[in-house]
């Protein structure tokens, strides 16, 4: 099968023909049809952060496509079924986090495209128990970007405690904000998206935003704070400097949601301003299998759009340029 391989962390990826995997125990095997582009799948090809994956080892995970093989002992899902391989391969499933409903918290968890080879392929094996069926009329373009950017940002506004009135500013309109700002809606809130390009705040406009800030022309923590501060700040864009900038936009009461992972980032937050202003700092990582099931629903019903580009698997390195110097819109999906 054809196969988009780091095999250096300081070098671009090749396409490589590697053998068709073969499902062990509780696997599937999925025919890939789509395989979204997350800023996490460059992290990891450049080895960015403190655990490195495996080296060689396949990206991705927002791979959609039709399981084609089972198994021994998998029994609920079937061949032939369309299916989302998401960032979390597998979790142990009786720690205290998997029966709290918190797997993506377990300890001892896989993530697809890191530790186990992804979806940057014609064909990936995943955990069958892991896997979410993609409903009828959900398209498998669409569908990649929710597996990952969906599930992230709505589980964000989930942890945030979005509710209606509340003011929302999120920092970064891309693959994860044009989502953000939609889910944040959905729950009742009123938007404030910032971002460097005019290209994407026109985007968030048009998704329901009431306010939009570009933050190469003005200091966005200034302008959200003027019109009484931000209830929720949902940091979505790989740069230290936007962190700051989410919490400075905080009235009292606010909440802080970290979502992005930028590569030796830290975020230093004044004591004072935050005991005093009651202010609360959340990470938030990917959401479970049951909230990606409810992605995939809000989005059958006509509740989300997703905003994506398709392009080709020898395009991956070019791809990754374009998304680090901030050329694509939204995300970008590999059909296969």
């Amino acid at each position: 099968m054809k196969a988009a391989v780091v095999t250096d962390f300081a070098r671009p990826l090749q396409i490589k023909q590697v053998p068709v995997p073969v499902p062990g125990p509780g696997q599937a095997l999925v025919r890939i049809e789509a395989s979204g582009v997350c800023h996490t799948d460059i992290h990891a090809a450049h080895g960015d952060w403190p655990v490195k994956p495996p080296l060689p080892f396949i990206p991705g995970h927002e791979g959609v496509g039709v399981i084609e093989a089972l198994g021994p002992g998998v029994q609920v899902r079937s061949i032939g079924e369309r299916v989302a391989i998401p960032w979390l391969g597998s979790a142990c499933g009786h720690c205290r986090y998997c029966v709290s409903g918190r797997e993506t918290l377990c300890e001892s968890q896989t993530n697809t495209g890191y530790s186990v080879n992804g979806a940057y392929a014609e064909y990936a094996l995943a955990a069958a128990d892991y896997v979410v069926p993609v409903p009828d009329w959900v398209s498998t373009v669409e569908a990649a970007p929710l597996t990952c950017a969906g599930v992230t940002t709505y589980k964000a506004i989930k942890v945030a405690g979005v509710g209606p009135t509340d003011h929302v500013a999120v920092f970064g309109v891309g693959g994860l904000g044009h989502l953000a700002v939609q889910y944040a809606r959905i729950a009742g809130g009123f938007v404030t998206a910032v971002d460097l390009d005019e290209g994407k705040l026109e985007l968030a406009r048009e998704l329901g935003a009431e306010h939009v800030v570009n933050a190469a022309e003005h200091n966005p923590a200034e302008l959200i704070r003027a019109e009484g501060g931000a209830d929720v700040a949902i940091a979505l864009a790989a740069s230290p400097q936007s962190f700051h900038q989410a919490f400075a936009s905080l009235r009292r009461g606010g909440r802080l949601v970290c979502v992005a992972l930028p590569a030796g980032g830290t975020l230093t937050v004044p004591i004072f301003d935050t005991v005093l202003g009651g202010i609360s700092v959340i990470g938030s990582i990917v959401g479970t299998r049951q909230d990606l099931a409810e992605v995939f629903e809000l989005h059958r019903a006509g509740r989300t759009r997703v905003f994506a580009e398709s392009r080709k698997l020898e395009q991956v390195n070019e791809t990754f340029s374009d998304v680090l110097a901030g050329r694509v819109q939204a995300r970008i999906v590999f059909e296969f």
